[in-house]
């Protein structure tokens, strides 16, 4: 979350001596959001006033998640700013080379795919453990052909819900 708060405070703006009471309401926003403020590169002002009777302030602001540590640190740029009073600010983001996948395979819970899965991987059948290999492998690769043939490929984002199942579906249609 970023952008100009309009906000002086002392707890960003170390030549400011004042605290306001609008930035604690500004921290509650954040922290609903699960947000913390970044810190930045070099504290220095992100507004610049053209009377010289008003000093340069910090306004412009950045708020982060703080589980992401390498995310806590931005750049103020003030010889980007131009004609501009306000500076311009960056975080850099590393881009991962590694692609993670956003699909995967799974079961609703008490569903007929998750019993006819149960089923099929029954090892009630094997009676002979004298050549246990042979029987665990036969048993892998039964409970990855039940899985494979039972279960549905959804896409994972970070609103899925593993607990919602085919009663949760009725109940909202119902409703």
């Amino acid at each position: 979350m970023t952008g100009d708060f309009n906000i002086r405070d002392c707890r960003w703006n170390s030549n400011y001596l004042f605290h306001s009471i609008h930035s604690d309401s500004l921290f509650d926003i954040a922290d609903s959001f699960s947000l913390d403020i970044s810190n930045p590169i070099e504290n220095i002002s992100t507004r610049f006033s053209e009377n010289n009777h008003n000093t340069n302030s910090v306004l412009d602001l950045v708020f982060i998640c703080p589980s992401f540590p390498e995310f806590n640190w931005h750049h103020i740029h003030p010889e980007w700013r131009l004609l501009s009073d306000h500076t311009p600010i960056t975080i850099n983001v590393s881009i991962w080379k590694e692609r993670i996948s956003h699909l995967q395979h799974s079961l609703a819970k008490e569903s007929d795919e998750e019993i006819q899965f149960i089923k099929n991987a029954n090892i009630s059948s094997f009676q002979n453990a004298e050549n246990l290999e042979e029987i665990v492998q036969l048993l892998i690769s039964k409970i990855e052909e039940s899985w494979q043939r039972n279960s549905k490929l959804v896409k994972i984002t970070r609103h899925s819900k593993a607990w919602w199942n085919d009663k949760c579906q009725l109940s909202l249609d119902k409703y």
